[in-house]
């Protein structure tokens, strides 16, 4: 029951969350690539630095969205899946941020320290960024944590969507979105579904 009280929950919130900007389009150029992002380990990235010779993947994520983190008993969660794209990003020469937008929640659960906190225990394996006043999220339309954005090598989206088909159990994805999207544009090939939906909680804005 608790499970699927939290699914409602994030249902509802996605509906009734503010969207600022328009979703981006397949083919957009990353919208600000050299805006500096803090990180948790201290560090300012940029879009255009992260990004290798094949491109750049974006994931819109945070510290406590059961689409995340999992819930402990139902929902797996996609956080347990992004070290595996870290090495496959790093063998396809592509390379990987998680990007935190939760304005709303920056003294609280998707704070700084809590941030830091939450990359060390999930040992993450990439860049985990703030996302000051959700200007990144505002200008990408990205709705949803998590919401992968996947660029090319000259920054334009060439994917967005959904990690997979099952955020509840990894051993039972039938369809791998992003892998395959990452693989066929690093080999230059044209991706055959460019767009997924984005299932997830909302990413929490500040009303203006």
């Amino acid at each position: 029951m608790k499970s699927i009280l939290l699914s409602v929950v994030a249902t509802v919130a996605l509906a009734a969350s503010p969207i600022l900007g328009q979703e981006l389009a397949i083919g957009e150029k990353a919208p600000m690539s050299t805006a500096p992002m803090l990180g948790v380990d201290g560090t300012n990235h940029t879009l255009s630095n992260l990004a290798e010779d094949n491109g750049l993947l974006v994931i819109f994520s945070c510290n406590t969205c059961p689409f995340v983190v999992g819930n402990g008993t139902k929902t797996e969660g996609w956080e347990g899946r992004y070290n595996g794209l870290a090495e496959l990003a790093e063998s396809l020469n592509i390379g990987m941020v998680l990007v935190n937008s939760n304005e709303a929640k920056r003294e609280g659960d998707d704070s700084f320290t809590a941030m830091k906190n939450h990359a060390r225990d999930a040992a993450y394996a990439m860049p985990y960024v703030v996302d000051e006043g959700s200007k990144l999220a505002n200008a990408c339309g990205a709705r949803t944590t998590p919401h992968v954005y996947l660029f090319n090598s000259a920054l334009e989206l060439a994917y967005r969507g959904s990690i997979d088909d099952n955020v509840n159990r990894s051993a039972e994805v039938t369809e791998r979105y992003l892998e395959e999207a990452m693989a066929r544009m690093a080999e230059g090939k044209k991706i055959k579904k460019a767009e997924t939906k984005a299932v997830g909680c909302s990413i929490k804005r500040v009303s203006k």
